[in-house]
């Protein structure tokens, strides 16, 4: 199985910014990130494609961006003008191609998990 290790999390004011890095053992064709606050349900935030196509949760789009580094296996999650919302424990995940290609992240699609990296944003 892959192995993959988040780091990167931290507590944050308002508006301010954090960078996410996830090392994985070996590529794999679909890699997102999920996240989940207490009391909610786990949810996708975005995803990258082997080709380099990404997609983000509507609750993100124009504030995260994902970007992978092939040649180090490293995915990374750049979190601008985080709100207090945006807190949660952030997961790294791993996947088949065909995890990409759903409209939404689907879970169950990824076979690979990190531990995961708390994000806290303050008021």
């Amino acid at each position: 199985q892959v192995h993959l290790v988040e780091s990167g999390g931290g507590s944050v004011q308002a508006g301010g910014s954090l960078r996410l890095s996830c090392v994985a053992s070996e590529n794999t064709a679909c890699m997102g990130w999920f996240r989940q606050a207490p009391g909610k349900e786990r949810e996708g935030v975005a995803r990258i494609r082997s080709d380099g196509t990404t997609s983000y949760a509507d609750s993100v789009k124009g504030r995260f961006t994902l970007s992978k580094d092939n040649a180090k296996n490293t995915l990374y999650l750049q979190m601008n003008s985080l709100k207090p919302e945006d807190t949660a424990m952030y997961y790294c995940a791993g996947g088949p191609f065909w995890a990409c290609l759903s409209a939404t992240p689907r879970s169950r699609s990824f076979n690979a998990w990190g531990q995961g990296t708390l994000v806290t944003v303050s008021s």
